[in-house]
């Protein structure tokens, strides 16, 4: 089985979104400027272009929460098919954990999202059935991580750590976790530090 990823960009201050996040600021407040290095600043350099690269590298199957894929909350009392439009960017499976049974979204390029409510480990196990040699990614949110990190799934955890303080919003780490990785790769640019982790062990 290929190695399941993880890669997420956190401020300083160990948020990887801002406050008050909604539909019209995904990211909640300030959120996106942890994004710049890959979503158009001018002052991205190539170490941007190589993360990037690790970003985008072709897994196999994703998870994600609930909270990634959308903004609607509760029942399923509305249409949504996710924030990427007709064809996201991911081309494979997608398991979605939800506390509310949806049935199975197939969209534009290979995306099909699943609705899980079992809980992470069994979206976790369907990823991995479904990715085969691929690998599986642990594509958020901040609550989605920490399941994966505390159930010791993660074998490369990459963080782009961005140069700003958010002073709330949604933290990766929230102290429940031990932290079995050593930096292998790191990466500078004036707008993120890049490290790349593996587990050690």
């Amino acid at each position: 089985m290929s190695d399941t990823t993880c890669h997420m960009s956190i401020s300083l201050d160990g948020f990887v979104a801002g406050p008050e996040q909604s539909r019209d600021n995904p990211l909640g407040k300030r959120g996106q400027e942890l994004h710049g290095w890959h979503i158009g600043d001018p002052r991205a350099t190539e170490a941007d272009q190589v993360a990037a690269g690790w970003l985008m590298r072709p897994r196999g199957a994703y998870v994600m929460g609930r909270n990634m894929f959308g903004p609607v909350r509760g029942e399923w009392d509305e249409d949504w098919t996710g924030w990427w439009g007709d064809e996201p960017p991911y081309h494979v499976p997608v398991f979605v954990l939800t506390h509310h049974g949806h049935d199975p979204i197939e969209l534009a390029g290979g995306t099909t999202f699943h609705f899980v409510t079992t809980g992470f480990d069994a979206a976790y196990a369907a990823a991995v059935e479904a990715a085969g040699d691929g690998g599986v990614d642990i594509a958020g949110g901040a609550s989605t991580v920490r399941q994966a990190l505390r159930a010791g799934v993660v074998d490369e955890l990459t963080l782009d750590i961005a140069p700003v303080l958010l002073g709330s919003g949604e933290r990766i780490f929230d102290g429940g976790e031990s932290f079995d990785f050593e930096p292998v790769e790191v990466l500078h640019s004036p707008l993120t530090t890049h490290v790349r982790y593996r587990r050690t062990g």
